[in-house]
């Protein structure tokens, strides 16, 4: 079960992309941090004021994931590759369609240009991005104009040389002009070819060429120029940081690596699709202690691909890994196409194997301690109900309870732990037949009656629920809820009993206490219970007045059908109302 509390302690520090999922595991919102520690935990901070949709996305959330990278910039993008590709209901203000901007290079043309695109598209042009601000491509794209004398216009060269006169950009010394025929076109291309070098991440000339015009003009007290060369190196910087998130070509390729601990390993699979990472999935493999890395890779590509109906192009991989050849023969024969195992030493790839291998570490380590934790909850559940009961040696709990409508159709349940695990395919339900009307007792007899008779049979298979008989047996009443009215007829505590009950069971490591339950007599009017209403509602107030360890006292469950709306006027935040909704049904023909 996923710990909150537990889970927002492990957060890192670091930039990365989380993503919320709600109870059917729906991603819900998709967001970027700087720090996932402080961002995520803000969701949770009771003293924060959220806005009414927030507060809605809150309430939803049953768990959350996320994924680490280098920098903000490339947690942005990442951010909106998952948004596109899961559209998550909570991320209306990233639904307009709109993608963050490309710098696109048309080197298929005889003049080359520098162009602001919003998609990639296989054109034959060169991208660069994607980046987060579009005015800073626009600004470096004015920048490299000028600083390799590029044209910026949309005229078809060479068809349209010396239709037109040249443009203004000519005039002040910005282009050479090449719809006029007044440079060749391999010319042009050496001064485009270093443009194309500046983008890449060779701005070290370019940058000192500003740094020196901008300490020039701030010299000459013409401040306002230098401002403007302060801005075009910081928009330099910015446009030319680079991605790893996203590649600049449109290649599928699954991105593997791992990470092993003392016994157990994980594989981080990063999914690029297009050129854009799209998803991500770990795997645990187990008894990996006496395998080489190269072993274990091997077994898991072919255990991961077998099941999987897409085969990417490109593997990239930290190692060899065994049966290389003949694991890539195979992959190649189930795609269609060849199959590439990538092994990148150096550069933005090994960057990107990099940052898989991060994610697998943190997922390790969070496993690691996702067993101690869960070992606590299930067997150290178990050895305290064997303190509590005085027993040793429990291990399988059956637990039974009865549900009717209106005495009718009432059936019984029995819930199977072990090791305190749910083992829910020993799960069965009872249609109670001997008892008619709400008699919960001769039900439950019925239906304990025909568990352990059953188990008595001879020729049970293995498989049989009943064949394995419970060390101890949980059944539902008696002291569960406040008889605050001190009916007869009823079970529970009385009201001086309750807070010494509740101090001895908030001693128990894992159970909390959220609030108090009642049900008030059935009366003709609903007025006569307000008093019982009032009486809990107090009850609740001077349990909560103890500050005792493990109880909140948040939840108020009281009132029914014919008297539900006093309740919620004395405070009840639960109410049973079944037949107000479905009605006095009759269910005995």
């Amino acid at each position: 079960m996923f710990n909150l509390e537990e889970e927002l302690k492990k957060l890192p520090g670091k930039p990365g992309v989380y993503l919320m999922h709600d109870k059917t595991d729906e991603i819900i919102y998709v967001g970027k941090a700087i720090s996932l520690k402080n961002r995520v935990r803000q969701y949770f901070q009771k003293s924060r004021h959220v806005t009414p949709k927030i507060q809605r996305m809150i309430d939803r959330i049953a768990w959350f994931e996320y994924i680490v990278t280098d920098s903000e910039l490339e947690a942005l993008v990442l951010e909106c590759n998952l948004i596109k590709e899961h559209s998550p209901r909570y991320n209306t203000m990233l639904k307009d369609g709109k993608s963050y901007p490309f710098l696109k290079a048309t080197v298929s043309e005889a003049y080359p240009r520098l162009l602001f695109a919003r998609q990639m598209k296989r054109d034959g042009c060169k991208y660069f991005g994607p980046f987060t601000s579009g005015k800073a491509i626009r600004d470096t794209i004015e920048l490299v104009n000028q600083l390799f004398h590029l044209r910026n216009c949309h005229r078809v060269l060479p068809r349209d040389i010396g239709k037109e006169r040249p443009c203004l950009y000519h005039q002040i010394g910005q282009c050479p002009a090449p719809c006029q025929g007044h440079v060749k076109k391999e010319e042009y291309r050496v001064d485009f070819e270093r443009a194309l070098k500046f983008l890449q991440g060779d701005t070290k000339s370019a940058l000192k060429e500003l740094e020196e015009k901008m300490q020039r003009a701030a010299a000459e007290m013409n401040f306002e120029e230098a401002a403007t060369y302060r801005d075009l190196i910081q928009s330099v910087r910015q446009v030319t940081e680079r991605q790893k998130i996203t590649s600049e070509d449109f290649e599928d390729r699954d991105i593997v690596a791992m990470a092993r601990g003392k016994e157990d390993a994980v594989v981080q699979v990063f999914f690029i699709r297009g050129g854009k990472m799209l998803g991500r999935e770990h795997y645990y493999l187990t008894g990996t202690n006496e395998e080489t890395e190269g072993a274990v890779l091997s077994a898991f590509i072919k255990q991961m691909y077998a099941g999987t109906p897409y085969i990417p192009k490109e593997i990239w991989l930290e190692q060899e890994v065994e049966d290389a050849d003949a694991i890539l023969e195979w992959l190649s024969v189930k795609r269609g196409h060849k199959v590439y195992f990538r092994y990148p030493q150096r550069g933005q790839k090994e960057r990107m194997l990099e940052l898989a291998k991060k994610n697998a570490r943190m997922v390790l380590q969070k496993d690691a301690e996702k067993l101690q934790r869960e070992r606590a909850r299930t067997k150290g559940a178990m050895e305290e109900i064997e303190g509590l009961l005085g027993i040793s040696g429990l291990s399988r709990v059956e637990s039974y309870d009865i549900s009717n409508i209106n005495g009718f159709e009432t059936v019984g349940s029995m819930v199977v732990f072990e090791e305190g695990k749910a083992k829910k395919n020993d799960y069965r339900k009872f249609r109670i037949r001997s008892v008619s009307g709400p008699d919960d007792y001769g039900a439950m007899r019925e239906m304990l009656t025909r568990r352990f008779e059953h188990s008595k049979r001879e020729g049970l298979s293995e498989m049989d629920s009943f064949r394995n008989l419970p060390d101890i047996i949980f059944m539902d009443g008696g002291k569960g809820q406040v008889n605050i009215a001190e009916e007869e007829s009823k079970f529970g505590i009385h009201k001086e009993e309750t807070i010494a009950l509740v101090r001895e069971v908030a001693q128990m490591q894992h159970v909390h206490i959220r609030g108090l339950m009642t049900i008030a007599p059935y009366v003709e009017n609903p007025e006569d219970n307000r008093p019982y209403f009032k009486g809990i509602r107090q009850l609740s107030v001077d349990i909560k007045q103890e500050n005792i360890d493990n109880v909140d006292m948040d939840v108020l469950s009281m009132g029914m059908t014919g008297d539900y709306m006093v309740a919620i006027e004395e405070g009840a935040t639960l109410v049973r109302v079944g037949t107000g909704i479905f009605g006095e049904r009759q269910y005995h023909i």
